[in-house]
């Protein structure tokens, strides 16, 4: 029986390859495809990893072209982010303003209601609103739901995610019968368009950018030694600071308007309280003041009770039971509703 036509994201590795797998088998039409977003290490061999696994499965392929959008979207906002001191997560952007978005417009096109990714979690309704949520994966070592939370009702209501119910182990036995090579492939780059991790170096590369040294200085102002360009740092980071003070040392704050690193120890660093904007709805369409939740402020992040309110039209006032280490700006809040997302927005 034919249930339709799925367009499923495919780049090359074990988690897509399963989902495309997984929907042939249960009577779908599938297109895979591959979204070339970036002319980096490794692109050309994902895109011939995914068109191979696709002959495999016995499913047509197409590569699209994404890169303008993806470099609007995501690269351009992840460069300008850093520039103003923040910690952005650009998978979340991506997955919203670029693959889910084009996936669906390419389902759209060839007549197709359905898109698929594979990734490790559930999308059902929530019992209480009837909206279309996003909902934990059957396994939390590999839950993927934090990275999801800004998708829109007409994404969500199009989307399968077919690996949701497994876990990796079990995800990497099927992947065996498809495909022994990528069977055996490692876990994807956390960025994928700077795979050597150096952050600094990428952003004034294709920023065009010159780094500015500063001072680091402590809570009160004093200069403590001197910091080689913000973009260097994060909120939390005490590793590669690059200064000996004969204790151990943590960023608390970025001072864009100084151009200085405040330092400080790490009891400083927890907070009770944060804001957030861009505020994005799921489960809910709105949030009530004194609404509780389980929330994350970074994708490890083990989720904590807290309490909400709208302090203004897109801001959100959090408050936790217990304080929080390094909460950080740019980052993504994401609150919960038992197993399902809420919502979320932008930490401030």
């Amino acid at each position: 029986m034919n249930k339709g036509k799925v367009v499923v994201g495919m780049s090359g590795g074990v988690d897509s390859t399963v989902a495309a797998y997984l929907l042939n088998k249960q009577g779908y039409e599938v297109t895979g495809v591959t979204l070339r977003m970036w002319d980096g290490e490794g692109t050309e061999k994902a895109i011939a990893d995914a068109k191979r696994v696709a002959d495999s499965i016995g499913i047509s392929h197409e590569v699209l072209d994404c890169r303008e959008a993806f470099r609007t979207c995501v690269v351009n906002d992840f460069i300008g982010q850093y520039q103003k001191g923040v910690t952005p997560n650009p998978c979340i952007v991506c997955n919203r303003m670029v693959k889910e978005k084009s996936l669906l417009d390419k389902a759209k096109e060839i007549g197709g209601k359905y898109i698929a990714t594979g990734h490790y979690a559930r999308i059902e309704k929530h019992p209480k609103t009837g909206r279309y949520a996003i909902r934990n994966s059957a396994t939390a070592e590999k839950d993927q739901t934090y990275a999801l939370y800004r998708l829109t009702q007409e994404q969500l209501g199009a989307m399968l995610l077919p690996i949701g119910e497994y876990t990796k182990d079990e995800v990497r036995k099927i992947a065996e019968a498809v495909d022994g090579f990528v069977a055996k492939k490692g876990e994807s780059q956390d960025i994928c368009f700077i795979p050597d991790g150096d952050y600094a170096a990428f952003i004034e590369r294709e920023g065009k950018l010159t780094e500015t040294p500063g001072n680091f200085v402590d809570m009160d102002g004093t200069i403590l030694g001197k910091h080689k360009g913000l973009i260097h740092y994060t909120i939390g980071q005490r590793k590669g600071l690059g200064i000996a003070l004969g204790k151990p040392a943590f960023v608390y704050r970025l001072d864009t308007e100084k151009n200085e690193v405040v330092l400080s120890d790490n009891a400083a660093l927890f907070r009770t309280t944060l804001c957030a904007d861009n505020l994005a709805y799921m489960a809910y369409d709105k949030f009530e003041d004194g609404q509780r939740f389980l929330a994350k402020i970074r994708y490890a992040h083990k989720p904590a009770w807290c309490t909400v309110r709208m302090v203004g039209e897109d801001k959100l006032e959090v408050v936790f039971d217990e304080p929080q280490r390094a909460i950080t700006p740019g980052q993504s809040l994401v609150l919960y509703d038992g197993e399902f997302v809420a919502g979320g927005g932008f930490v401030l």
